[in-house]
């Protein structure tokens, strides 16, 4: 084989590595968007359709002293039960919440951990979400803030969380960050709480960023947007 010949194959061989490589940055950074973008706003509508139609848990009473919740039989796999806001993340920034944080799932929104409390119930309700690829949904996540507002709503009822601390940044294996009272959190009993959970670096997953937050207030979605979206 002539020296002439190894060079132009070598050369062929980088020219298809390279394109290899450019197609793959591009469906990270860009194609998995554009799926993420089209999957949550099929979430959403699904959302919307299922609340038009009375498909919720109905909200406590105005004179109850406890938040109204959602049960945890209106979770199905996979499917959303509920839509997020952090107006620290910008305005306009909504994810729908689905049961489980399997990968599939993940790739369509905010995923309840299994097992964890539900919305506005004692315990910790805790969320993953991706902090790149899929939308991004968590890009932002270290400029969140001590007071911050975390306001979501099941169809009938607004809850409005507040975050206690900036991120904190542990491993994957450290699992108690989403106990009923997560530990390192600072809380020192049961309570209503909500968990966030998403990967660190930002390119990376060596290691996991949480922040912590408790309900705050609660309010029917018929009387309106809570303050918090202003605060």
């Amino acid at each position: 084989m002539s020296v002439r010949l190894i060079v132009r194959t070598f050369s062929e061989l980088c020219i298809t590595a390279g394109t290899l490589i450019v197609l793959f940055v591009v469906y990270v950074l860009f194609w998995t968007g554009v799926k993420a973008a089209g999957a949550t706003e099929g979430q959403i509508d699904d959302l919307q359709s299922q609340w038009a139609q009375g498909a919720v848990s109905a909200p406590a009473p105005a004179s109850s002293p406890t938040p109204a919740a959602s049960t945890p039989d209106a979770y199905r796999d996979g499917k959303p039960f509920a839509m997020l806001y952090i107006p620290r993340l910008g305005k306009g920034w909504v994810w729908p919440v689905l049961e489980n944080t399997a990968v599939k799932t993940l790739q369509r929104g905010l995923g309840h951990y299994r097992g964890t409390a539900p919305l506005g119930a004692t315990g910790n309700f805790a969320v993953a979400g991706h902090r790149r690829t899929y939308g991004d949904p968590f890009k932002d996540f270290p400029k969140l803030r001590r007071g911050d507002p975390v306001i979501l709503t099941d169809g009938t009822t607004w809850f409005t969380y507040r975050i206690d601390k900036k991120p904190y940044r542990t491993v994957p294996s450290d699992i108690g960050v989403i106990d009923p009272v997560p530990r390192k959190s600072g809380f020192d009993g049961p309570g209503r709480y909500l968990t966030l959970t998403t990967c660190d670096p930002e390119w990376g997953s060596s290691h996991r960023l949480i922040v912590w937050a408790h309900l705050d207030a609660t309010q029917p979605v018929t009387d309106g947007r809570p303050a918090a979206f202003h605060s």
